[in-house]
Parts: structure tokens; sequence; C-alpha cells
């Protein structure tokens, strides 16, 4: 969740959506985010709305202490249940992010995900995900875990060097996350997944292919590979910006792109969105591509983002707030939108195309039919069988998307 929250007008005190958010409400699917902000330290890079024990002593942390998160989290659950009445929908996915999610106990993950199964119900292939730190579980965790109801876990591995590790100030030790897919897999998940990082200061391209090495032979069948953005405020940028440490330039994040996508194909991954790699469209996030499609989804937890048809809320972003707001019986919604219907089809162009799949040009207006046509003859779409009647990018296309993209909107 990022850390600084949009503008937007004021948050019904009950929560209450417009009647038009839950219209033909049946046929999207509904997905829960559940958010947990709490780290051990802070990794110099991240700009997520995360809190470590410091951070939050002597300022409401009390309120929103570990011990009793997953008892707010379910309050808020329960608000979702009175704010979309008798929706029929079952839950398609949950999926536990952070911050360390498994910096709590795995009895509080499964109590959160047990809420959303009492209110909701979960649909009978529901997709059940957890972010996890590779230094806080164990094989009793993740069993733990697995009986609870989880099937899917997210490592974050970033890298399989120390020293771009360090850089990041991870703390984890090389090799651990190839042996959390392996507890992982023992305790009976079914899909696992490996976070990347590329463009670390001092990362070397022979870096770069031993992390992916590590990642694949470690045997997950999904990897995410994400460029390092360094953001404005982290500790990470106020090193470059005293020249402690190098800036990474864009064609050395093009140049690892293509690496990993090299590497992975070979190793029998295909791309089904721009940073994420799996072995099979089972292996898939599914809770990451209800994102992309423009699903309904509740976002629980401090600063945590949500959607229900065309109406996006966002909640306040300090734990001892969040649980002060709930504790008072009202939304913990900071502020909301409502998206117009040109919101809506820029936001399915800008989502879609990342997508293996592409958007259909019928999303597009003259301009943007022009746009698309001009980067087919440059090579940055596709003209094949998945190109007939929607816009798909082509390997060089997905290393200029943003550009792409920024075309076809008009």
């Amino acid at each position: 969740m990022p850390s600084v929250l949009p503008d937007g007008e004021p948050m019904p005190e009950d929560g209450a959506l417009p009647a038009s958010a839950l219209e033909e409400a049946a046929g999207r699917p509904l997905a829960f985010y559940l958010h947990v902000p709490y780290c051990a330290t802070r990794c110099g890079y991240c700009d997520f709305n995360t809190y470590t024990a410091t951070e939050l002593r002597g300022s409401g942390g009390v309120l929103a202490s570990r011990d009793n998160y997953a008892a707010m989290v379910t309050e808020e659950i329960r608000l979702a249940r009175k704010v979309l009445g008798d929706d029929p929908r079952q839950v398609k996915t949950v999926f536990v992010g952070g911050g360390t999610p498994t910096l709590l106990a795995a009895s509080d993950l499964v109590r959160m995900l047990s809420a959303v199964r009492e209110e909701f119900g979960l649909a009978d292939d529901a997709e059940i995900t957890t972010e996890a730190n590779p230094e806080s579980v164990d094989p009793a965790y993740l069993a733990e875990l697995r009986e609870g109801g989880f099937n899917r876990v997210s490592f974050g591995m970033q890298s399989a060097r120390q020293h771009v590790l360090k850089v990041l100030d991870r703390t984890h030790t090389p090799g651990r996350p190839e042996a959390c897919v392996a507890e992982a897999r023992a305790a009976g998940f079914q899909h696992v997944n490996l976070d990347l990082i590329y463009g670390t200061p001092g990362e070397s391209d022979d870096d770069w292919r031993a992390s992916l090495a590590a990642a694949v032979g470690a045997g997950p069948d999904h990897i995410s590979a994400y460029a390092l953005i360094v953001e404005e405020g982290t500790q990470l940028a106020r090193r470059i910006r005293r020249g402690e440490v190098p800036m990474t330039d864009d064609d050395v994040h093009a140049d690892r792109y293509l690496i990993a996508d090299s590497v992975l194909a070979e190793a029998g991954f295909d791309w089904y969105e721009v940073s994420n790699w799996s072995t099979s469209q089972a292996g898939r996030c599914l809770h990451n591509e209800l994102y992309w499609r423009g699903a309904d989804w509740w976002g629980a937890g401090p600063g945590a983002h949500s959607h229900v048809g065309g109406v996006r809320w966002w909640n306040v972003k300090h734990p001892g707030a969040y649980a002060a707001a709930l504790a008072e019986g009202r939304s913990p919604g900071a502020g909301r939108e409502v998206l117009a219907p040109e919101d809506r089809r820029v936001e399915r162009v800008l989502l879609e195309l990342r997508l293996r799949e592409g958007c259909e040009l019928s999303l597009l207006r003259p301009a943007g039919l022009a746009a698309a046509g001009r980067a087919l003859s440059d090579g940055l779409l596709e003209a094949g069988p998945y190109g007939e009647g929607r816009a798909v990018l082509t390997l060089r296309g997905r290393l200029l998307a943003d550009a792409v993209v920024r075309d076809l909107v008009d």
C-alpha cells in the first residue's frame, strides 16, 4: 500500500456506497485485500504504508498493536458485510499483504481469513495468499497457515547476492527464500511465488543471472520481477542523493528485463503480465489479475484501497487512527472518488494492456486506434493471433509499456 493517499471526497461515516456501485455486482468477482502494516525493520527502498515498533511507540500504537490487529481487521470485514448488504457473491480471492504479515501469529492470519469466510463465504476454488518474509516463517508456521485455508504464499526474495540485499536493507540471508519454497511445498502449498527486484545499485548482470538461477532452482510455479523504483523520502533515495550509491539507468533496467524474460522462458515460465511469469494457468496470481481486470475488492487495514463498481476509496493511514475509527463504530475510510465512465475506460486500457491477452481495440478512441496502428508498425504491438481485435504488447513493447499506454489512452 502506497504511503501517500490521494485527494477525494469525504467518506460517509457508515461507509455506505452509492446505489450505482452495487448494480450488476453479481456478475463481477469479489476479492479481499488484508493489509498488515507491521515490519521488524524498514527496508531502504520501501515507500509502503508500514511501521516498525519504534515508529508506533507513543503515537497511538497501543490501540493498533500486533496483539489485537486481527480483531480490528475482523471488525472492518464485518463493516464490509453491512455495507455490501445482501450481496450474494462469495469471495474469489483473499490476499494478505504488508508490511510483513507473517510478523503476526499464524493463528491471527487464519482468524482474519475465517472472518471473510464467515461473513461472505469463499468460492470452492478460492485463491488464498499471504506474503511472507523468509526469516519470519518456519515449517510449523507454514503448516498452520495451510491447515487454516491458505493455499498460496509469496516470499520476498529480491536477490540471491548478499551485497545486493545489503543495499536494499533486506535482513534475510541468501539461500533462505529457496529453503522456504521447499518448506511451503512440504506443508502442502499448491502455489508458491518468489519476488525479485532488478536494478539495485551495485548489482551486475551476473548478480541478476545468479538471482534468477536461484529462484528458478527453488521450484516455485510463479516468479515476479520488478525494476527497482527509487521513491523520494526513502533511505535509498537519500543515499543516492549523497552519492553513496549510484543510480541505475533505464538502459540497465531494460537489459535486466530481457535477461529475466529469456531465463524464465527457458525454464518453462510464461509471462502473463509485464512483471509476472508462471509455469501454468493455475500458477498465475488470480488476485492480481482481478485488480488488472477491474473487479471488485475490499481492502481492509490502515491505508488499504478498495474498489467496488466504479467507486474507489482508501482508509486512513495510521494504525492508531484506523483503530480509533473502528472502536467508535465509524468507517476507517479517509476519502473516495466515484469514477466517471471515461475514467474507467482509461483505467481498463492502462491495466489490461499489461496483460498477455492485452486490451480490446474497442476500448480505444480514434486517436488511440491511430496510435495502435503506429505501434504495430513499430513492432510494439503484436500482429499475430493474440493481436486480432486486441492491443497486445510484444517483448519490445513491454520494455516501452508506459509510453505505449500513454499513446493508446488518447
